[in-house]
């Protein structure tokens, strides 16, 4: 039987490493522009408590999102082997396209992708290269994408990368913008025969965009003097925890049912790191739909010294689990685990693979 099989991963994780210490200076509104009136490092502390981030990485000036992603593709097609010029598909997931420092103007004519073509020096002109614009599941919506593909006989290598500079596009004055990061994450997929061991066994997605569409959106700065000609990227935090706790789960349970796996088989959920307190309240939602307790180990987290890098988050982590980069957390062959992600649209998806 012939599957998609990740054979090769590669991330980029930026230099400047932001703390949450230096918050404290800035001054926070609601987003009625009415100012925060608590002291800053209570707003700080509180920050850290509900989401779990320390930390997190903003690329450097001279770094774009299509640089960083050139540079962990280039690491997932040595780690994976292939020739890149026998790639069929170059599948870029992003939101925001290169934005140059201290701008929140996007730039995505020529598409990232052809940028990343352009930056490994692929010259075949079957490498059809493309962008997904799908909020932060844009990286697993390539993924999806790139196994239908392969399974309609239209591709057998793909290169799938997700890649943001999330710091250029965020309001210093609203406290969500503590959340976002930069990054890029890559892997390569080939279709191959891999029998019932390897590959994506199943998918799932999900989309609400009626009242939903706008939980994640570009609006003015929350400070009152701010230039309103200017957008940030803004997102209504309590509606979009609400959305993902109700319909994530349901989500993830379709795929691995559709999979054919039991629950308990499963050995490690790559989710997207949004929040360490929704994403574990995700996974524990999950299980108590089977009756069951989540292990302790299930779900590894880098979002604690990463922050939330959006399409970059799950390749970053799945890389480093590969890599044996995080403690507590390996992968041996035969492993079955599932991704999962929800963002902007809203939308939601899922993917069980044994790895």
């Amino acid at each position: 039987m012939q599957r998609t099989i990740i054979t090769g991963t590669g991330s980029y994780i930026p230099s400047v490493i932001k703390k949450n210490s230096d918050f404290i200076s800035n001054s926070f509104y609601t987003e009625d522009r009415g100012l925060i009136d608590r002291p800053q490092e209570e707003i700080v502390d509180k920050f850290k408590q509900i989401t779990g981030i320390e930390e997190r990485r903003y690329a450097s000036d001279t770094i774009t999102a299509s640089d960083m992603a050139i540079q962990a593709a280039f690491l997932a097609i040595r780690d994976s082997g292939v020739d890149p010029e026998t790639l069929d598909q170059i599948i870029v997931a992003h939101n925001y396209g290169d934005v140059l420092p201290h701008t929140t103007q996007t730039d995505n004519v020529p598409s990232l992708a052809s940028r990343v073509k352009q930056g490994l020096g692929i010259k075949n002109p079957s490498c059809i290269p493309y962008d997904i614009l799908f909020g932060c599941p844009g990286w697993l919506q390539g993924l999806i994408q790139g196994d239908l593909f392969c399974r309609a006989g239209a591709a057998k290598k793909c290169l799938v990368i997700g890649t943001e500079t999330l710091s250029r596009v965020v309001d210093d004055h609203d406290r969500d913008s503590m959340i976002f990061s930069d990054g890029a994450g890559a892997c390569v997929m080939e279709y191959k025969e891999a029998g019932d061991k390897h590959g994506i066994l199943s998918t799932s997605t999900r989309s609400d965009c009626v009242e939903e569409a706008g939980y994640i959106y570009f609006g003015q700065s929350n400070a009152p003097d701010a230039d309103a000609d200017t957008r940030y990227i803004k997102m209504k935090g309590r509606k979009v925890y609400e959305y993902a706790i109700k319909y994530v789960p349901a989500a993830m349970k379709e795929c691995l049912d559709k999979s054919g796996v039991g629950i308990h088989e499963l050995k490690k959920i790559f989710i997207h790191q949004a929040n360490e307190k929704m994403d574990e309240g995700i996974v524990r939602a999950f299980y108590n739909l089977y009756g069951a307790k989540a292990p302790r180990d299930i779900m590894p987290m880098c979002i604690h010294w990463l922050g939330n890098s959006s399409v970059a988050t799950i390749p970053t982590l799945y890389d480093l689990v590969r890599r044996n980069k995080l403690t507590e957390h390996a992968l041996k062959p035969g492993d079955v685990i599932l991704f999962a992600s929800v963002g902007a649209g809203m939308n939601i998806n899922a993917v069980c693979y044994r790895y």
